[in-house]
């Protein structure tokens, strides 16, 4: 296993134990994350989201990995997250790709990638079924996603 597969597995143990700071640890200070909910992220932004993830789960996520690969500058992994989702309080299993960025030793780019229409489809039950395909649920869910974590960040400020 090379130094940046490490880093993936790090960063996904950190994950799987509810530890935040560890998860930090692993990413680069301009770190770019992106995915189908909150959109692009960078810097702190992106620190924070995992902070509000794990704070918000409170004990009850189960994060499962697997297939991590890496090179020099680039790697993948899958990975599997069971949650309560909040809002619904809907179980929720998101089967995640996940692409990484290194640079100087750390990941310098996180792009995970779902099915919006799926994932939105346990979330929210009916109208995720219903709706979640469009592009104005999938806007309202981005946006809903953004607002929930500037709360967050405001209220630890």
């Amino acid at each position: 296993m090379n130094q940046n597969e490490q880093l993936i597995e790090e960063f996904y143990a950190a994950f799987a134990a509810g530890n935040a700071k560890t998860m930090a640890s692993c990413y680069h200070e301009d770190v770019v994350f992106e995915d189908p909910v909150f959109g692009k992220l960078k810097g702190q932004d992106a620190i924070d989201m995992w902070h509000m993830l794990i704070e918000r789960s409170r004990g009850n996520l189960k994060i499962e990995f697997s297939d991590v690969k890496a090179d020099n500058q680039s790697g993948s992994a899958k990975w599997v997250a069971t949650y309560l989702f909040s809002k619904t309080n809907r179980e929720v299993i998101n089967r995640i790709s996940a692409r990484f960025e290194f640079e100087d030793g750390l990941i310098r780019k996180h792009t995970d990638d779902f099915d919006l229409w799926k994932w939105s489809q346990q979330a929210l039950g009916l109208s995720g079924f219903l709706l979640g395909w469009t592009g104005f649920m999938q806007r309202k869910i981005k946006q809903q996603a953004i607002a929930s974590l500037r709360k967050y960040q405001a209220a630890k400020a």
